[in-house]
């Protein structure tokens, strides 16, 4: 892999730091403009959006279940246990929700009909907002009372805002809505981030020795820590992309992306802030 390739003490701190600042910058102003066209930084799934789930158990393909609901916004098609099919539909009018509904219990008449409402949806975007929210000021409390000094754990703050911020840009690039599960990936994110950028900030700060073997070893300890993750989320994607359970494959999918994205953040952004510090201290 080429990042392993990647040697930490051969970078100066300017130049670890510019380009995950360039991308969260990138990623800022397509988050921006999203919010501000479309009123969320990403595109909301049936969670958040409203609408209607159906499950139905049919021999029936993907083609066939598109055309029979071709008047109606069928959003996605995805393949369950057997011959179970999971259709998400967008919101729709009373009339023409009726009208679905009197359509699948003709045609399916075991169906599992689930709607979701519009102000249900509103309400689970601003839970799910409230637990981003403080999902970071509870780890940036933590973060503090343990390093107990503004500037690593600023560094700490920042690689994890930028971990949710560019996945968050990738998400909308490539098209994984914004549902409960992926807020869930998100949330899980934040972990996964504290958890390198701790290993990183305890072995420069509160042990002993040259910097460059420091941050050396750190940097070993933390890629094999995270490529073994990377591996087991893969592993979790491949299943799930390949038995079409959509929202298992979203969920690794948001992972995936942030684990990379995290690799990046930690060992340039995190890594070239507290070389800096460090250098400037020792200067002092």
């Amino acid at each position: 892999m080429e990042f392993v390739r990647y040697d930490v003490n051969k970078y100066s701190p300017r130049q670890m730091v510019a380009l995950p600042l360039v991308l969260l910058l990138l990623a800022g102003v397509l988050l921006g403009y999203t919010t501000l066209t479309t009123g969320l930084p990403l595109k909301p799934g049936i969670d958040f959006a409203g609408g209607t789930a159906v499950t139905v158990f049919t021999s029936d393909g993907r083609e066939a279940i598109e055309a029979t609901f071709s008047g109606y916004p069928l959003l996605s098609v995805g393949e369950g246990i057997g011959d179970g099919r999971y259709l998400q539909f967008g919101p729709m009018d009373d009339a023409r929700y009726q009208s679905l509904v009197g359509l699948i219990n003709e045609k399916y008449p075991d169906a599992k009909i689930d709607q979701i409402g519009e102000t249900f949806g509103k309400t689970l975007q601003g839970q799910a907002f409230l637990a981003l929210i403080f999902s970071f000021i509870g780890m940036s409390v933590v973060v503090l009372i343990a390093f107990r000094n503004v500037v690593p754990a600023g560094a700490v703050v920042l690689s994890a805002f930028a971990d949710i911020a560019i996945t968050a840009a990738v998400m909308q690039v490539i098209g994984i809505p914004l549902s409960l599960g992926t807020t869930a990936a998100l949330l899980m994110l934040i972990g996964y981030s504290v958890d390198s950028d701790i290993l990183l900030t305890t072995r420069l700060l509160k042990r002993k020795g040259k910097l460059d073997e420091k941050l050396a070893g750190a940097f070993r300890t933390g890629i094999i820590m995270t490529t073994t993750t990377l591996a087991a989320i893969a592993a979790m994607w491949v299943v799930s992309t390949a038995g079409q359970i959509q929202i298992i494959s979203e969920i690794a999918g948001v992972l995936l992306i942030g684990l990379f994205v995290d690799l990046m953040n930690t060992w340039m952004l995190n890594a070239g802030i507290l070389k800096g510090y460090i250098l400037r201290g020792n200067k002092r």
